[in-house]
């Protein structure tokens, strides 16, 4: 028991001895000054207003774009196979299979001997029945002759007329034309085929302009428009793009696969884009030339807003943002930011609203 009170007695010694000799340094750092703040209290304060190193960026200008990514297939802008309407047996081909023609050029003639007589047989029908019934009408003009005999030798004119309309549009059908200009494809007969109605005969395709079919998921249905701009990537070319534009919207949509189906038109003036090609297509929904953008890294969530730090004459100030489009590694912002304000980019998760900020040195070395 004496030894402990001997050892408080010399504790509490040196504590006295410590405050006689640091006594009037101890009341200086406790006394307020004339602002009324203490010397701890300014030191913490200095302390907790050095500038916090963060990455430091300006608010740009660019373009961004909302697009919707698809795939689809080139087709022809007029495409179709000839075939005959009537049966016969081909005697003469007039084209060159994969080469360009023009409408209306002779591609290919069926044996037209039997239509060529029946059009020969009701042309000299009509010529009698034509002179009938001028007999008959002068007679009924004399009254010599009977109402009946003119209206049997008109019914007669005119059947023979129906009958070489019909035979010399049998004749007619014996020679296959091109309905449009293209290029012929492959043949699928010869010379001296015996060939029924309907039977293929060759495909003809118009590829100054090709089409693009490509499907579009139904959410997207509120925001595709015609005249919307496309670009094209095909696998045959890897390195190059193709614009085209969009004309025309299926009302329906496809129950298979929940989809609306787009066609757009694409320029093939050098003819080396094919039908049928695998297309891959972006859609261009809307694009913005001037977009106010900042890095996506800037952004910090809170419940349902979304903030950024402002940098203002060195502080930080937390700013309440309305976002767009985004693009690469960049969003837009429709309100709370303008082109040439500075925004914390990287360390806006140590921040608080006011704390002063400085550039990193690894930001701007970088």
């Amino acid at each position: 028991m004496k030894k402990r009170l001997g050892i408080s007695i010399v504790a509490l010694a040196a504590v006295g001895g410590v405050i006689w000799v640091y006594g009037p340094e101890i009341r200086e750092m406790f006394t307020p000054n004339a602002a009324g703040t203490t010397k701890v209290a300014t030191a913490q304060q200095g302390s907790a207003q050095a500038p916090i190193p963060v990455d430091i960026r300006t608010v740009a200008i660019g373009a961004v774009r909302q697009q919707i990514e698809a795939i689809g297939s080139l087709r022809s802008d007029e495409s179709v196979v000839l075939r005959p309407e009537i049966s016969g047996r081909v005697s003469e081909i007039l084209f060159e299979e994969g080469q360009p023609v023009k409408r209306g050029a002779p591609l290919l003639r069926l044996d037209a001997a039997i239509a060529r007589a029946q059009v020969n047989q009701a042309r000299a029908s009509i010529i009698l029945s034509r002179a009938n019934f001028s007999r008959a009408k002068e007679l009924a003009t004399r009254g010599a002759g009977t109402q009946r005999t003119l209206d049997e030798a008109l019914a007669k004119l005119s059947t023979d007329e129906a009958t070489l309309a019909l035979a010399q549009a049998t004749l007619d059908k014996s020679t296959l034309q091109a309905p449009f200009d293209g290029i012929l494809g492959l043949r699928q007969v010869s010379i001296g085929d015996y060939v029924n109605p309907g039977q293929a005969i060759a495909n003809i395709e118009s590829v100054e302009q090709l089409k693009v079919d490509f499907r579009i998921p139904e959410i997207h249905a509120q925001v595709i428009a015609a005249g919307q701009a496309i670009r094209v990537r095909l696998d045959a070319f890897p390195n190059a793009n193709f614009d085209g534009r969009v004309y025309a919207i299926d009302p329906a949509i496809d129950p298979n696969g929940r989809a609306v189906i787009l066609r757009a038109r694409l320029p093939n003036a050098d003819k080396k884009l094919r039908p049928g090609m695998f297309a891959r297509v972006t859609l261009i929904v809307e694009e913005r030339p001037n977009a106010v953008l900042i890095p996506e890294t800037a952004l910090m969530p809170m419940g349902r807003d979304i903030f950024a730090f402002r940098v203002v004459d060195g502080k930080a100030v937390q700013t309440k943002l309305r976002t767009g489009l985004r693009r690469a590694g960049e969003v837009e912002i429709l309100e709370g930011l303008k082109a040439g304000d500075s925004v914390v980019a990287e360390g806006a998760q140590k921040l608080r609203d006011g704390q002063y900020v400085r550039e990193s040195k690894l930001a701007s070395g970088s």
